[in-house]
C-alpha cells in the first residue's frame, strides 16, 4: 500500500470531485459529521500494539515499536461513515498525548483542534489494500454494517506535540459517501462535499 501526498493528478483521476474534496478537508472530521445527523462514536479497540513497518515509518520510529492504539468508528444517524485507527509511541501516551487514554467515547478531535502546541502534517491519501491493519478494521466496520466494501479510500496525518508523533488514519466508508451525496442534494451543492 502507498500513501501519496494528497494533490497527485493520478488519485484525482479516479475519484469524484466529492470524494476528491472530503479526502483533503482541513479540521475536524468529527465537526464535519456532526453537522450532517446526529454522531455516535464507537471505541472498537485501545491497548498497547506493535506499530507496523508503515506506520513506524511514518512516525520515525523502528519497525514494530510499542505504540498505544486506539481504534473507533464513527456514524451518522446510525450510518457507519469512518473508521479509524490512530497510534503514538507508548512513551508519549503516558507524556505529550496522555490525554488520549482517557477518552473514552469522547472524540480524539476533543483534543487536539484547541491546542495551539499541536499541529498537524500535510494529508497522504491511499486506496486501502487487504491485509493492513486500517483496511482489517474499516472492512470489519463495513461488514458489521452490511456494506461491502470495495475500493476503501483513506487519508492520513500527524500530529506533534512536544515533538511527540500523534498518527491518525482515517478511512471514507460507502457510508460517508452516501451521507455526503444526500447533504450536496439538500444543500444544491452538485458534488461537493456536502459539509
Amino acid at each position: 500500500m502507498q500513501w501519496n501526498p494528497y494533490g497527485p493528478e493520478a488519485i484525482q483521476a479516479v475519484l469524484s470531485p466529492g470524494q476528491w474534496q472530503g479526502l483533503g478537508l482541513p479540521g475536524s472530521l468529527t465537526d464535519r459529521l456532526r453537522r450532517l445527523g446526529e454522531f455516535r462514536l464507537c471505541v472498537r479497540e485501545e491497548r498497547t500494539d506493535a506499530a507496523s513497518d508503515d506506520e513506524a515509518r511514518a512516525m520515525g520510529l523502528a519497525p514494530g515499536a510499542p505504540c498505544w492504539l486506539r481504534e473507533v468508528e464513527m456514524s451518522v444517524d446510525g450510518l457507519k461513515c469512518v473508521a479509524a485507527r490512530s497510534l503514538t509511541p507508548l512513551a508519549a501516551s503516558w507524556d505529550a498525548w496522555r490525554g488520549m487514554r482517557g477518552l473514552s467515547e469522547r472524540p480524539l478531535g476533543s483534543m487536539l483542534y484547541d491546542d495551539p502546541d499541536v499541529w498537524r502534517s500535510p494529508f497522504e491519501v491511499t486506496r486501502l489494500t487487504a491485509g493492513s491493519a486500517l483496511f482489517l478494521m474499516a472492512d470489519a466496520v463495513a461488514r458489521d454494517a452490511g456494506a461491502t466494501s470495495p475500493g476503501l479510500w483513506a487519508r492520513r496525518s500527524l500530529f506533534w506535540r512536544r515533538d511527540q508523533p500523534l498518527l491518525v488514519a482515517e478511512c471514507f466508508l460507502p457510508g460517508f459517501w452516501v451521507l455526503s451525496a444526500r447533504a450536496s442534494r439538500s444543500d444544491g451543492a452538485g458534488d461537493g462535499p456536502g459539509y
